[in-house]
């Protein structure tokens, strides 16, 4: 069982930059597969990045540039970063753990919300 709690979300202006983390508990944090979706007022869950346990990351095409994840599996923490905030990057943010790449993800944490003012 891996228990995922985010947390650096918040109100920042447009163009800003965020720093999301994600602190898993348990001693097996380096094995799992993380990931980072979002999801925006009246839309569907999107996938926003994800990262192996060998530390490969993979980011949906949209998402590209803006977006960094990163991990620190000593502090069992998965990061991300935002650069050049948009008002469309409203949303909650999500971390996610999972068994591999594209194998889906297994725990969920709670949200971390963040809204980007214009």
């Amino acid at each position: 069982q891996v228990q995922l709690v985010e947390s650096g979300g918040g109100l920042v202006q447009a163009g800003g930059s965020l720093r999301l983390s994600c602190t898993a508990s348990g001693r097996t944090f380096s094995r799992y597969t993380m990931g980072w979706y979002r999801q925006a007022p009246g839309k569907e869950r999107e996938f926003v990045a994800g990262v192996t346990s060998g530390g490969s990351t993979y980011y949906a095409d949209s998402m590209k540039g803006r977006f960094t994840i990163s991990r620190d599996n000593v502090k069992n923490t998965v990061y991300l970063q935002i650069n050049s905030l948009k008002p469309d990057d409203t949303a909650v943010y999500y971390c996610a753990a999972g068994p591999r790449y594209k194998a889906g993800y297994d725990y969920w944490g709670q949200g971390t919300q963040v809204t980007v003012s214009s």
